[in-house]
């Protein structure tokens, strides 16, 4: 690990002691991951302070830019509970020369519009499923979605962390699509992506620093069967409910296919210092990605980390590799891999 002694850090997060609806509990993790990282940090002698970022984003650039610190972890996913702002911390950072944590804002940006992230990801050859853009129900009756065929599934174009996403996503025919279409349009008050919808193997692909870690994979339990195996917001954030009882994860190898594909995702969209990416893997053994996450959940008990414990990467030591990475960047460096990638995985080699 590289020097970080002197270093100052600020924790910068999204409140998530206000606004409702179904991302309060994402944002509420936010909060718990912030504490975390600040944790792990000051126990290694790091001078770390966190930083809430409320409605007012302006006072807290203020602020940071006063202070100057070292590096900005970047923990920001939304201002004023709206998740599409989040490039936008990032965006001022790179104004005021402070180096930060993770992806950058065109890479944010390019996350959270799903349909931009996969013209991109076609455009590069990476397999992704079919889609269409749903700004209105008038657009339902399109050449576009009909092209498409059935099962579809639906999902708002603007979020992330399954938000929008339950059983009813998934449909078969035209009637049930105008329904799940409607879902989105009016409760999300933006488009839907209407996507092709591919059964298979959910594998989940992080990557730290230009190295693939460990793979996960999700196994879909009794609460899926006879129904989509799709992780709802449910599964993902309702501890009580079957759906998020029956879908663990668990370890996973893959082949170069799903690794190859994974790194090509990453890089496409200008992905850097740690991310996920989630490919799905159907019977005939063509992945697909389906979703690239930047600036993943850095909980000390989320997929990420867990991965990058099972690479012999401890808590601790993964939040300092974040910030060197950003400090190494911020100094003109590059940061080496740290040994031989692990059983299963493969480094970058771009």
């Amino acid at each position: 690990m590289g020097d970080l002694n002197g270093a100052r850090v600020a924790v910068v997060f999204n409140d998530g002691d206000h606004g409702s609806g179904p991302e309060r509990e994402s944002r509420a993790d936010v909060v718990r991951v912030a504490a975390a990282v600040h944790d792990a940090l000051a126990a290694r002698g790091v001078a770390t302070r966190l930083v809430a970022v409320g409605d007012d984003l302006l006072d807290v650039l203020a602020a940071l830019d006063r202070d100057r610190p070292d590096v900005v972890f970047n923990l920001c996913e939304s201002i004023g509970t709206d998740s599409r702002t989040e490039p936008a911390l990032p965006a001022l950072l790179d104004v005021l020369g402070l180096p930060y944590t993770g992806s950058g804002p065109l890479a944010l940006g390019l996350a959270l519009r799903k349909d931009k992230a996969k013209q991109i990801l076609a455009a590069c050859g990476i397999a992704t499923p079919a889609f269409a853009v749903v700004a209105s129900a008038a657009d339902l009756g399109g050449e576009a979605v009909a092209a498409l065929g059935f099962p579809l599934i639906v999902k708002p174009a603007r979020e992330d962390a399954s938000v929008g996403i339950g059983f009813d996503s998934v449909v078969a025919d035209a009637e049930s699509l105008a329904r799940a279409a409607k879902v989105v349009l009016d409760g999300f008050r933006q488009p839907a992506l209407v996507e092709r919808y591919v059964d298979g193997r959910e594998l989940y692909v992080p990557i730290l620093g230009g190295e693939v870690l460990p793979l996960t994979e999700i196994r879909f339990g009794e609460a899926f069967e006879d129904r989509p195996r799709i992780v709802t917001y449910a599964a993902k954030w309702e501890p009580h409910s079957r759906e998020f009882r029956d879908s663990p994860t668990c370890p996973a190898i893959a082949g170069e296919a799903v690794l190859d594909c994974a790194l090509r995702a990453f890089e496409a969209l200008g992905c850097r210092d740690y991310g996920r990416v989630d490919v799905r893997l159907p019977a005939d053994g063509e992945p697909f990605v389906i979703d690239v996450n930047p600036n993943c959940d850095l909980g000390p008990d989320g997929g990420f980390a867990l991965s990058a414990a099972r690479a012999g990467i401890g808590y601790g030591d993964l939040v300092l590799r974040l910030v060197e990475l950003a400090r190494a960047r911020a100094q003109g460096a590059s940061v080496a891999p740290r040994g031989s990638p692990p059983s299963g995985s493969r480094s970058s080699a771009r």
